[in-house]
């Protein structure tokens, strides 16, 4: 399953997040990698618990609340907060499959991460390079959406991000545990 959620936030929504992001802290994207995926994990990232991280997750979980193919799609029982990347300057994410649990950062908390969600921050026209490519049973998919839209698919799919050559590429990066 890959699965294309368009619209998730507004035009608006969108500016208003990447000026927020914009402005925040960023730093090395590892901190929140898996001992795995660490070797191959090449961007940068809001801290979890910045103040702006927290506050635009919220705004991106409201909306996933009201988008009704994302609740029939995924059936979410738990959302993992919302992570903020970048990419830059030749930066890219190696093929790696995302832990199949996670702990939010500071409580007892743990997820099961069934399904993983890429929401783009900034359109395709903005940045070159950045696809988002996920290999399945029927081979390998190349996702570069709209701002705003989102991307679904299985946390146990093989995924990569390729290098940006130019400009930034900026997204969401977070997981679902389903009711099934």
């Amino acid at each position: 399953m890959l699965l294309h959620v368009p619209s998730v936030l507004t035009d608006d929504q969108v500016r208003d997040v990447r000026a927020r992001l914009d402005a925040a802290e960023w730093v090395d994207g590892r901190v929140t990698a898996g001992h795995q995926s660490s070797r191959v994990k090449d961007n940068a990232q809001i801290p979890e618990h910045h103040p702006v991280a927290c506050e635009v997750g919220d705004t991106i979980v409201a909306a996933l609340q009201r988008n009704p193919l994302f609740i029939s799609a995924a059936l979410p029982l738990r959302v993992f907060p919302p992570l903020f990347n970048r990419y830059a300057g030749g930066q890219a994410f190696g093929s790696h499959v995302d832990n199949a649990i996670r702990q939010v950062s500071g409580t007892a908390n743990r997820i099961r991460t069934d399904l993983s969600a890429t929401l783009f921050l900034n359109s395709p026209s903005e940045y070159d390079g950045g696809e988002l490519l996920v290999e399945d049973t029927y081979g390998v998919h190349s996702v570069k959406l709209d701002a705003g839209h989102m991307v679904l698919y299985p946390a146990t799919s093989l995924h990569r991000v390729t290098a940006v050559t130019r400009d930034a590429h900026v997204a969401s990066s977070f997981w679902i545990q389903s009711m099934v």
